[in-house]
């Protein structure tokens, strides 16, 4: 594309995702109805599923929130070109915190100051299993999609260790805490709901979203509205302008990979603070790997991870149903449109630049060329 022109910032924010969306529905569309299905009725189920169904929209909000963590972990890194590929075993982490703050202090301190301490945790454990990574990448120079693959692996044992010995509930054989006490754990959606005498339907969707929302709003704060997140984005357009205009590259490295590990660790807030009251093994579920999907459709910013993490999370709940709807459907087709996604989302993402361009783009200004002679 010219230099001369530019697409504004609302079209490559809506109108481009807006359009790979589609594009990778329509390419799930012929796939359903080439195996004999109608396309439109299931786009139907999966809609009532994740919305309309009983219960439905509190399993596609609890899904939703582990994805606004875990997108913005990937986004804060993808500001300084880190791509971090290990929310997965920093989540993990940040659930091993939670436990052992529950499991040692439940039984004393009151519940909310209890509560507090494990929300700090999951933070402060989080950011130090991604601390390694980012310090390694600083000083010697190791890549970080290596090092947080490996830390990945390190923290999948590390959890067998824990629950298998030291943190398993006693007399039994499940890898698996103890409940935590009721009072230090976060109130899910109908208890919420029965304080104020009303009835929904029991999911684990809980109050983490608006923790959620809150670390939304606080990485738009960091990225767009302080000096370290000029900085941040400076190392990400070009690390020797960002040398050059005096920037500590390997702090801000460190920095970057600090706040997406502590945010990764949130993701335990609300799978074991709020979802399940305990901590199981293989809590994360993947969901640190689909947050690279979120933060890619989200264009690493927090308002469109928010948005991606709520399509993302339809999906999951949505796509449950139509195994139930379809014998000829089962749950791997969700995987098919979640690759989809991430196709044309990722690999493709600027297929529609050009033609966007010569529609929307506004001329740059042509430079002065007043006292030229």
């Amino acid at each position: 594309m010219s230099g001369s022109a530019r697409i504004p910032r609302w079209v490559d924010l809506l109108v481009i995702p807006a359009l790979n969306l589609a594009l990778a529905f329509l390419v799930c569309g012929l796939l359903i109805l080439a195996i004999g299905e109608n396309p439109l009725r299931a786009l139907r189920v999966m809609i009532d599923g994740a919305f309309v169904y009983p219960g439905s929209l509190g399993y596609t909000l609890y899904y939703t929130t582990n994805f606004i963590f875990t997108g913005l972990a990937v986004a804060v890194a993808y500001q300084a070109r880190l791509f971090n590929i290990g929310g997965e075993g920093q989540a993990a982490i940040g659930g091993a915190g939670v436990a052992i703050v529950c499991l040692a202090f439940d039984q004393v301190l009151p519940g909310p100051v209890t509560m507090i301490l494990a929300i700090a945790a999951a933070a402060l454990f989080g950011a130090a299993w991604a601390f390694l990574p980012g310090l390694l990448q600083a000083t010697r120079g190791s890549h970080v999609v290596i090092t947080t693959i490996m830390f990945n692996f390190i923290a999948a044992g590390l959890m067998v260790f824990l629950l298998s010995g030291p943190l398993m509930r006693p007399g039994q054989s499940t890898p698996q805490t103890r409940d935590f006490a009721e009072g230090a754990t976060i109130p899910q959606w109908h208890e919420i709901a029965g304080w104020f005498g009303e009835s929904v339907a029991r999911t684990p969707f809980n109050a983490s979203l608006l923790l959620a929302l809150l670390a939304a709003v606080g990485v738009w704060v960091l990225i767009y509205r302080t000096p370290f997140g000029y900085r941040l984005r400076t190392l990400g357009e070009s690390e020797p302008a960002a040398r050059y205009a005096g920037v500590s590259v390997p702090g801000t490295i460190i920095a970057a990979m600090t706040i997406s590990g502590a945010l990764a660790g949130l993701m335990a807030v609300n799978a074991v603070l709020g979802g399940q009251d305990k901590l199981v093994l293989n809590f994360t579920g993947g969901f640190g790997f689909v947050g690279i999907a979120v933060a890619l459709m989200g264009r690493a910013h927090p308002v469109g991870i928010v948005l991606a993490s709520l399509l993302f999370g339809a999906l999951y709940q949505g796509g449950a149903e139509l195994s139930f709807e379809f014998r000829t459907i089962n749950r791997e087709m969700v995987l098919v449109v979640q690759g989809a996604i991430i196709l044309f989302s990722g690999a493709l993402r600027h297929m529609f630049d050009a033609p966007l361009a010569r529609l929307f783009a506004k001329p740059e200004p042509a430079p002065s060329t007043a006292g030229a002679r």
